[in-house]
């Protein structure tokens, strides 16, 4: 390949710099008129509702005031204030009255998604989950669709839910990497057709990008079907992830039937080949996942020791969870522990 000339390379840079100095500047001004615009709807909004209360308690909401504030106020300004529009800036402002809690990093459709959250310990987590995480309004979106909250509370009590809902998806323990179910709606493969295990690894495979999204915070894919040789014998680990913020390996076996005692052992197998071949000594202790369509509560309680803290099955669906059968599992395991 012809090199160019010292001219053409000086010009060819020229054009990157100010490539880079554009689109910096471009996120610059987003990011500006975006904080702007929140705050201005923010103020509309508490405006708003200054106006209806009327120094009352309680707003006259049954009043025609939006319908002719929408009216005035798109005759002089132009589109933007529907009804619609002007009623969830009221909601912006009634959820979130300390102006010192609105999030300068998220855009109004990310507000717009969070005002239909009505668990305020939930809303509070996917604030601080979107800003921590950077999430974009379609993964936020994906992730208040499949409860993600609500799978988490599930696993843990009263008081680390009330953490998590301050300060996001806390990742201490390897129990804390571990979700049950996981939510796999967007393999787009159906509950009830024939499908392998090759089949749902493949899907996953293609849609890799998800999968990290649901596994939730400092995942890294490794490897796929990574082959281990034992006296002759090959094994065949189905994914290999690597935690950043546990630095330990994840293993995750998957399994479209019924979870069997030797399916646990077979990946205890894995485990124990890693800690004791592959992780360094300044690593932790690698986590096993079993991902099964059926999880059999007994098999894993008796297959597995007491003090086990490493090796996992859980559940995966291939649809969004109901809402409803989730808050009321998760209303009753609160009210289990209060009584304890």
């Amino acid at each position: 390949m012809k090199a160019l000339p010292n001219k053409e390379k000086k010009y060819s840079s020229l054009i990157t710099d100010i490539g880079i100095l554009l689109e910096h500047g471009r996120r610059q001004a987003y990011h500006a008129v975006n904080s702007i615009l929140v705050k201005t709807y923010w103020e509309i909004g508490r405006r708003i509702v200054d106006y209806e209360q009327k120094g009352k308690k309680r707003a006259e909401y049954g009043s025609s005031l939006l319908d002719t504030l929408s009216s005035d106020l798109t005759k002089q300004f132009g589109k933007g204030f529907s009804r619609d529009n002007l009623e969830k800036m009221r909601r912006f402002y009634q959820l979130f009255k300390n102006s010192e809690t609105v999030s300068r990093k998220l855009s109004w459709s990310h507000y717009c998604l969070l005002f239909r959250v009505e668990n305020e310990l939930a809303r509070k987590f996917y604030l601080t989950e979107t800003e921590n995480e950077s999430w974009s309004v379609r993964e936020l979106e994906r992730q208040i669709n499949s409860m993600l909250f609500e799978r988490l509370g599930l696993s843990n009590d009263k008081n680390k839910l009330i953490r998590i809902s301050r300060k996001g998806q806390l990742i201490e323990k390897p129990k804390d990497l571990v979700k049950d179910p996981y939510i796999l709606e967007f393999l787009d493969l159906e509950e009830k057709s024939i499908y392998t295990e090759i089949d749902l690894e493949n899907s996953i495979i293609d849609n890799m990008q998800k999968f990290l999204l649901e596994l939730g915070k400092g995942f890294m894919f490794v490897d796929r079907q990574k082959r281990i040789t034992l006296e002759d014998d090959h094994f065949y680990i189905d994914l290999v992830f690597y935690n950043r913020i546990l630095r330990c390996f994840v293993l995750i076996e998957l399994k479209i039937g019924k979870l069997t005692h030797r399916d646990l052992g077979q990946l205890q197998m894995y485990v124990n080949y890693y800690d004791r071949n592959i992780k360094s000594e300044n690593e932790n202790n690698t986590v096993g996942i079993l991902l099964c369509a059926d999880k059999k509560e007994a098999i894993v309680k008796y297959t597995l020791p007491k003090d086990n803290r490493q090796i996992f099955a859980s559940e995966y669906k291939l649809y969004l969870p109901d809402k409803k059968e989730l808050e009321i599992k998760l209303k009753r395991l609160l009210e289990s522990k209060k009584k304890q």
